[in-house]
């Protein structure tokens, strides 16, 4: 065989991860409320996109836009479109694991209210028993109600509401220095900064920044300005008229109160048992974090991307169409631009608009179907929770719902991050729905492990005072109830759920018995 240069013309076929696939993959993994913020950026950038109306009949119709069109398919390179179940067997999952996305689907699926025929008012939704389709789940019934955040007011910060006490209260230097020291005070209350290191800063003498501390401890709230527990403990008692001798002896002596060492107390404080119940009930009605009532930096409110409903003994699944707007494509637009005269880079440019248009709609229609049928399998799989509570949440693993709906573990782990589902038990995330198993005595099915927390939190909750459970007790109790569990998972659940050991909660019980 000669050896030397040559030309040679092969024809094979590869996979490719188009960027119109790459995006989908990105869409899927949005919630609604970023799905919301994205279609806002195309709505700019497209001149033949358009939000479409609340009604088939409305304004959206009549202006000429269709709301069902046949798009054509996106080729993945020369070749027909490429699934990502595909993609991730030729190993091209591992910078960014693919979705389960058919981009040569000609069918749209009417996933809304408004794309299907009209509902009989009372007419069963979708259930689980295999009568759960698109045509059953619509999008967004009851969601056009108006949002609870709607109506709140503006919450006044604890500085604004110190700058506004300051500047009646105070004057002159004081009043400058008062400012200052307010701004240390962090969201609980607290001075967090040294009073020496402030005096050179300003170059003031130390004395008056003692003053300018002791009457921002005169504002509202009372206790504002401390700079330990001990200390804005001590100013509410001053405000209560209860700082008495007593009383200095109890606050100075925290670690004692929190150990329960009522007997050191009792010493200290040159008080009865009696006496000594009211001072610690005294002390209990004070706020340890005074400012903590006063709106101090903005709280994201949690939107559901999905509402469960149960309707007639059948579980319908519901995308929040409140935060999800209607993209439709304006073909009555592109007929009109396309009629003039324009040279080959603007025909190019309307055409390449119209595609895009036509596959991001398409790509959103994907999505809400991938979405319900994950949320769908997700609510058969854990029925029992959304019957009877957390102690029937079942093991749950993204492959077994993968497997179940023939999709790709990623496209679960994608559909259920950062979206939560509202059900009557409450808000909660996707990822909420995954546990792992523990092993039942009895040999029977398994059980998940917030199930097992749940029952943990029920026994430490309704234990006395006199009997309280150690590790190894509560290991017994949940043997008993057909969970084999070891004990430093005992420990690790209790901890996790922030309840204390039994020492520690043998002395809150005590400490409660002595109020």
């Amino acid at each position: 065989m000669a050896l030397g240069p040559r030309l040679d013309l092969r024809q094979s076929q590869s996979l490719v991860m188009t960027p119109q696939l790459q995006q989908a993959i990105r869409l899927l993994a949005l919630s609604n409320i970023e799905i919301e913020t994205f279609i806002g950026e195309e709505l700019e950038r497209n001149p033949l996109l358009e939000l479409g109306g609340e009604e088939p009949g409305g304004e959206a119709a009549a202006s000429g836009v269709d709301a069902a069109y046949d798009a054509p398919a996106m080729p993945a390179g020369d070749g027909d479109p490429v699934g990502s179940d595909e993609l991730i067997g030729a190993g091209m999952g591992e910078t960014d694991r693919p979705l389960d996305i058919d981009l040569g689907g000609e069918v749209f699926h009417h996933d809304c209210a408004s794309d299907g025929p009209e509902r009989v008012p009372g007419e069963a939704s979708g259930g689980l028993d295999g009568a759960l389709s698109l045509n059953d789940i619509s999008t967004g019934a009851g969601a056009d109600r108006d949002g609870w955040e709607d109506s709140l007011e503006y919450d006044l910060t604890l500085r604004e509401h110190l700058h506004a006490q300051a500047g009646i209260a105070m004057s002159g230097v004081t009043l400058f220095i008062g400012r200052h020291l307010i701004e240390l005070i962090d969201e609980n209350g607290y001075l967090r900064g040294d009073l020496l290191q402030v005096s050179h800063q300003l170059g003031v003498p130390l004395g008056e920044v003692e003053a300018a501390l002791a009457a921002i401890q005169t504002l509202d709230p009372t206790g504002v300005g401390a700079r330990d527990l001990a200390e804005c403990l001590a100013l509410q008692a001053k405000e209560a008229d209860r700082y008495d001798p007593c009383m200095v002896q109890l606050i100075n002596n925290l670690d004692l109160v929190a150990r329960g060492a009522l007997p050191q107390l009792k010493r200290l404080c040159r008080v009865d048992d009696e006496d000594l119940a009211d001072m610690i009930a005294e002390l209990r009605q004070y706020d340890p974090k005074p400012g903590s009532r006063f709106g101090g930096s903005s709280v994201d409110t949690v939107v559901p991307d999905l509402f469960v409903l149960e309707r007639e003994g059948k579980w319908a699944i519901e995308i929040n169409s409140a935060t999800l707007p209607r993209l439709l494509v304006n073909r009555s637009y592109h007929v009109s631009l396309s009629g003039g005269r324009h040279d080959a880079k603007s025909k190019a440019w309307l055409s390449e608009c119209l595609a895009e248009a036509n596959w991001l709609v398409k790509a959103l229609d994907q999505r809400q179907r991938t979405i319900i049928k994950v949320a769908s399998e997700i609510v058969k799989q854990q029925e029992g929770f959304f019957r009877k509570g957390v102690t029937q949440l079942r093991p749950l693993t993204l492959r077994s719902v993968a497997d179940a709906i023939e999709m790709h573990e990623s496209t679960v782990s994608r559909v259920t991050s950062h979206k939560y589902l509202s059900c009557a038990r409450g808000l909660f995330e996707l990822k909420y729905f995954f546990t792992s198993a523990i092993q039942a005595t009895d040999g029977g099915d398994a059980v998940s492990a917030s199930a097992v927390k749940s029952h943990i939190k029920t026994l430490i909750d309704e234990e006395d005072g006199k009997n309280i459970l150690s590790d190894d007790q509560l290991v017994d109790l949940l043997k008993e109830r057909g969970f084999d569990i070891a004990r430093r998972t005992v420990a690790k659940y209790r901890e996790a759920l922030g309840l204390g050991s039994s020492v520690q909660r043998r002395r809150q019980k005590k400490l409660q018995g002595a109020r």
